[in-house]
């Protein structure tokens, strides 16, 4: 006698996300996305023999296209990887220095405050899901790099929210934190350190940064020897390797040679849907071939959101 017996799908449990978040006004809020997961059912193998048929060979370019092209045709709701809200900026710039006691008495008495007041961020409200290749572009001064050093916590906000769903790692100036008197293993491990990786986590990831960076035979000379080339090379590799959630980038795609650089392309192809990037450029050429969704900023607001494409033609506008 047979028993039909219902198995029930295995509910995989998520870890919480690291969440890092500070404010200056308000309470930060919080969101817990749920994930649905469903169990397909295996169709019986055909018996009829199979055809071998020699697949075509994609080239590069076609492989990031379709990477693009699967990532914006799925509809599926992701969590919150990064949540700005009404983000605000400001930076004192001198302009009047006092040459003594006296001097700045005067300018006391006479308003002059020896600085000027420059407002970057305007109350910027973003989102950026898990998986997510996010574009920042936007002309010089809109406020792109301060945004990033915001998520970065290198600056922070004098008013708003922002949230971190995630280990964040940040590529904003090449060979930042660099010793020309340590080798390139050495310097590794300090670069990994400052991204806030454990030696027994770089141990792991050693092998592929050398490897990506393609320099294992000068690892052990000092980086003063290096050629500023090798130093953008090794710099990217660690930033791009090191496996954190979240990686933004800013305006660091045109590294070292051709050769080079087609690699990284390839590389930011495979990212799509599986890490969440968000890239400050001025290549539009970029921003159509990789991003997902793109944002463009002026005078410190946020102008435009959506589609590349659409973005794109929306800064290249701002020129006419």
């Amino acid at each position: 006698m047979s028993k039909n017996s219902k198995k029930s799908p295995n509910n995989t449990s998520l870890g919480q996300s690291v969440k890092n978040s500070w404010k200056t006004r308000g309470k930060p809020s919080s969101e817990s996305g749920k994930v649905s997961s469903k169990s397909g059912k295996k169709s019986p193998t055909s018996a009829k023999p199979s055809q071998n048929r020699a697949k075509p060979v994609q080239k590069p370019s076609e492989l990031v296209q379709n990477h693009v092209e699967k990532s914006k045709q799925s509809s599926k709701p992701a969590p919150i990887a990064i949540r700005v809200t009404n983000l605000h900026k400001s930076f004192r710039l001198p302009t009047e220095r006092a040459a003594g006691l006296k001097q700045a008495f005067f300018n006391w008495l006479k308003g002059v405050k020896g600085y000027t007041e420059q407002q970057v961020l305007r109350g910027v409200d973003l989102e950026v899901h898990k998986g997510e290749f996010v574009g920042i572009v936007g002309r010089n001064g809109s406020g792109k790099s301060t945004l990033l050093k915001l998520l970065a916590q290198i600056y922070y906000p004098e008013q708003g929210n922002i949230e971190v769903h995630g280990t964040l790692v940040p590529f904003i100036e090449l060979g930042v934190g660099f010793n020309p008197e340590l080798t390139g293993r050495e310097n590794v491990y300090l670069n990994g350190a400052l991204l806030g990786f454990s030696n027994k986590e770089m141990d792991a990831m050693y092998d592929e940064i050398v490897r990506f960076a393609e320099l294992e035979p000068f690892m052990d000379a000092k980086l003063k020897n290096y050629s500023s080339g090798m130093q953008v090379r090794l710099a990217f590799s660690i930033a791009i390797r090191a496996k954190g959630d979240i990686l933004i980038l800013d305006e660091v795609l045109a590294v070292g040679d051709a050769a080079f650089q087609e690699k990284c392309n390839d590389y930011f192809a495979s990212l799509h849907g599986n890490q969440t990037v968000i890239l400050v450029t001025h290549s539009m050429e970029n921003v159509r071939k990789f991003c997902d969704r793109a944002i463009l900023l002026e005078d410190g607001k946020v102008k435009t959101e959506g589609n590349p494409d659409d973005v794109a033609q929306a800064y290249e506008d701002l020129w006419k």
